[in-house]
C-alpha cells in the first residue's frame, strides 16, 4: 500500500484503463489496499512501485510513482496480469 493525499492519472494510464475496462474506482481500491510487489527506487522523476490487488474478482497491477515531497501519487499504467507470466498469486514473475 502507498500513502497518497493526491492522485493523478497519466494519459497512458487513462488510455489503458479504457482499453481494459478498468474503472477509476477499481484503481483507487488497489491504491488504498493493494500490496507492493516490486519497488523501483531509481525511477525518475519519482520512485515507483508495482501494486497488486484484487477488485471484482480479478487481479490488477498498477505502476504508481510517488512524490514524497507532497504525498502525491501518479498512476503510470494499469493492467490485468497475464497468468502465464505471473505465479498463481500474481505476486512474482514466473
Amino acid at each position: 500500500m502507498v500513502q497518497c493525499q493526491k492522485i493523478s492519472f497519466s494519459g497512458h494510464a487513462v488510455q489503458r484503463m479504457y482499453e481494459r475496462e478498468i474503472s477509476k474506482s477499481q484503481v483507487m481500491s488497489v491504491v488504498e489496499s493493494g500490496n507492493i510487489i516490486a519497488e523501483y527506487p531509481n525511477d525518475t522523476p519519482y520512485p515507483s512501485y508495482l501494486l497488486n490487488g484484487i477488485v471484482d474478482n480479478r487481479h490488477l497491477h498498477l505502476v504508481v510513482a510517488v512524490d514524497n515531497s507532497n504525498n502525491s501519487c501518479y498512476i503510470v499504467t494499469v493492467y490485468i496480469p497475464d497468468p502465464n507470466q505471473w505465479t498463481d498469486n500474481y505476486q512474482a514473475r514466473r
